[in-house]
């Protein structure tokens, strides 16, 4: 692409003029994305400026908030999107004084907005005004400095000081009555946190009044490091490794769908087919892990369940490892396609594949012989963890969480990549809001991927051998033009799982922000769990299927 000739957004359907005359002289110009427009509004008018998008234009997902710093500036922008139609895309930008970094908050509008701009004052410095709670969310509150901001002066000694454990519950969300309540620290590590995760939580009796996910005791800084790697060769490894939970090739496909668009890169379309025949083992053998760490969750022990579901994503994983050569990392995408075809023999490759999926409708009906009819199963999940359709958009959850609540949402469809929308399945929904739906919701996504990936395989097959193009012929040195800004996402094992990017003019990126999905679910967790037991609280949690390699990033 010459530096003259100037993309605009893609998305189809959205009247940003219309747009421009509801927001009216709020909007002090309009800037274009490559994924949508964006209205850049006066730092006081953010709340006003949103509410106006979420209830006259039907803008009620919040997808990511994104922090930054300019030489004359700081920035923040809110990625906007529809549960109903994923193909509308708004941001709206929020320059701010970079003496004085202060804007108005948008958690009275979207509920997910509480954490993603606690990330954005804890990281990059810029302060909310009118936040419910705005602390530091990833690093101690004693941390001197935010990382991200350019005036971070990374040599500075840091003192992070033991304070004494208070009651959270203030006196003000006491009820009149008289209440026992108790403070106790669940994790940061316990297995029933599935990571390092420290759930402070307050009973009142033997119910949960109150509880904060305590996150950042895994905070890796995979942006940063996203930022200092160059688009073509040295971004791609890391991905594998924000869901390790064998969804690493859902997560490279996030990052290439990014940089394919930022860069304009077309991948051909056998490629396409590996990738979506790739990603949905992916997904397997990441569902078959929650639903084993799920029911380990609520019976307590190594049971055969637990067992059962390590030994179908052990054979899932020997596939994968057959085609990218690594078992959890696997650095199989590449921009423009992936590395490698199919190993040799690929008969002997697809029928490994074939008795797996044949294999798969009786080994599902074991799973539900063994865990759906179950009485304590379903006594320990059937009417707990409840979640209503608009608390999962108010916090932005996606993926078998939203979709467990009845929130018909899956970026395979709605917003389509890779070789879904050539091929026959379903969106999974169920109704129930409860975690009994969110397991229901996740057996069922393994039969879908199922039929996906039994349609590659056919294709795959009868494919011309001379039309075999695993790579599109991309530069080795790729340079956007600088300030080209763009957010895209793909359909994670969690759900959305969205990257932005703004280019600088290099080889690499000049920001690199990550929306993770389980960020987004973990933050409802409060919400679920109140009113609850214990024992109601880990199962909720498990749930939720969270990573904490991906919530901290």
């Amino acid at each position: 692409m010459s530096s003259q000739e100037v993309r605009t957004p893609d998305t189809e359907g959205v009247d940003y003029d219309a747009l421009d005359a509801l927001l009216g002289d709020r909007v002090i110009r309009r800037e274009s994305h490559l994924n949508a427009e964006g209205f850049v509004v006066r730092p006081d008018d953010v709340a006003e400026s949103l509410e106006l998008l979420r209830e006259e234009a039907g803008f009620d997902h919040l997808s990511m908030v994104t922090a930054q710093d300019y030489e004359d500036r700081y920035e923040t922008i809110y990625h906007l999107t529809k549960y109903a139609d994923r193909t509308q895309e708004v941001s709206v930008v929020v320059p701010t004084d970079p003496e004085n970094p202060v804007s108005e908050s948008a958690a009275s509008v979207y509920k997910t907005a509480n954490w993603h701009e606690r990330e954005a004052y804890d990281l990059v410095g810029v302060e909310y005004d009118g936040h419910p709670d705005l602390r530091r969310i990833l690093l101690p509150e004693t941390w001197q400095g935010h990382p991200l901001s350019s005036d971070y002066d990374q040599d500075k000694p840091q003192i992070v000081s033991f304070e004494e454990h208070k009651n959270p519950l203030q006196d003000d969300r006491r009820s009149d009555a008289e209440s026992d309540t108790m403070f106790i620290n669940i994790g940061p590590h316990h297995p029933a946190t599935h990571g390092v995760l420290h759930l402070k939580t307050v009973l009142d009796g033997e119910q949960v009044a109150d509880v904060e996910p305590d996150i950042g005791y895994l905070h890796r800084c995979e942006e940063q490091m996203c930022e200092q790697g160059t688009y073509r060769h040295q971004i791609m490894p890391y991905p594998d490794r924000w869901d390790y939970a064998s969804a690493g090739l859902l997560n490279e496909w996030a990052y290439a769908r990014v940089a394919e668009d930022l860069n304009d890169i077309e991948v051909p379309e056998y490629a396409q087919v590996l990738r979506t025949m790739s990603a949905e083992l992916c997904r397997i053998a990441a569902h078959m892990l929650a639903v084993g760490t799920f029911a380990l969750d609520i019976y307590g022990d190594f049971t055969a369940i637990f067992m059962y579901a390590m030994r179908d994503r052990e054979k899932v994983q020997n596939i994968l490892e057959d085609l990218t050569g690594q078992r959890m990392m696997f650095n199989y995408f590449r921009l423009g396609g992936v590395v490698w075809d199919i190993p040799e023999p690929r008969e002997e490759f697809f029928g490994k594949i074939r008795d797996f999926i044949d294999d798969l409708p009786e080994t599902l009906e074991e799973y539900h012989d063994l865990i759906t009819g179950n009485e304590i199963f379903q006594t320990r999940t059937i009417g707990t963890g409840i979640l209503d359709p608009e608390d999962a958009k108010q916090f932005g959850c996606t993926g078998p969480v939203a979709r467990g609540s009845g929130v018909d949402y899956d970026l395979r469809r709605d917003d389509p990549y890779g070789y879904y929308d050539e091929l026959d399945w379903n969106v999974v929904t169920e109704d129930g809001c409860d975690n009994y739906a969110r397991f229901l919701v996740r057996m069922q996504e393994v039969e879908e991927s199922a039929k996906i990936i039994s349609q590659c395989v056919d294709l795959l097959e009868e494919w011309p051998e001379e039309e075999q193009t695993i790579q599109a012929n991309v530069p080795r040195t790729l340079k956007p033009d600088p300030d080209t800004e763009v957010y895209r996402a793909v359909e994670g094992a969690k759900g959305e799982l969205g990257i932005y990017i703004r280019s600088d003019g290099t080889d690499k990126p000049g920001r690199f922000k990550i929306r993770s999905p389980c960020f987004c679910n973990l933050s409802a967790l409060n919400a679920m769990s109140k009113g609850e037991y214990v024992p109601d609280l880990v199962a909720t949690l498990g749930s939720l299927d969270v990573i904490l390699g991906e919530v901290d990033r």
